[in-house]
C-alpha cells in the first residue's frame, strides 16, 4: 500500500494518480496520520460503495457489541423492563397531545 502526503494530494501530480492506478489503493496522510483512502472503483461503482458502507456498519456495530460485552449484557428481564418503561414513556407522551 502507497502512502503520500496531503500536500503532494493537493498539487495532484501524476506521480499520485499513477502510485493510485498501480496499486488501486492509497493512503492519504496528514502530519503522519492516516486520514483518507483512495480506491480505484472501476466499473463497478455501485458496488464497491455499497462494500464500503457495508464494512463500516459492520465495524460500528462489532465496535458497539464489544462496548456492551464489556459493560454486561442485558437478562431478558431487564430487556422486558426497558422495553415496558419505553411504551410507557411513550404512551404518557402521547396522551398530552391527544
Amino acid at each position: 500500500m502507497q502512502f503520500v502526503t496531503v500536500r503532494d494530494f493537493r498539487s495532484a501530480s501524476r506521480s499520485v494518480w499513477d502510485k493510485l492506478n498501480h496499486d488501486g489503493e492509497l493512503v492519504v496522510t496528514n502530519n503522519g496520520k492516516p486520514t483518507a483512502i483512495l480506491l480505484t472503483v472501476g466499473d463497478n461503482f455501485e458496488e464497491t460503495l455499497a462494500a464500503l458502507r457495508q464494512t463500516k456498519a459492520m465495524r460500528a456495530f462489532n465496535k458497539m457489541r464489544s462496548e456492551a460485552e464489556k459493560r454486561g449484557f442485558l437478562s431478558d428481564n431487564e430487556i422486558e423492563a426497558e422495553i415496558k418503561a419505553a411504551r410507557h414513556e411513550y404512551k404518557k407522551k402521547h396522551r398530552k397531545t391527544l
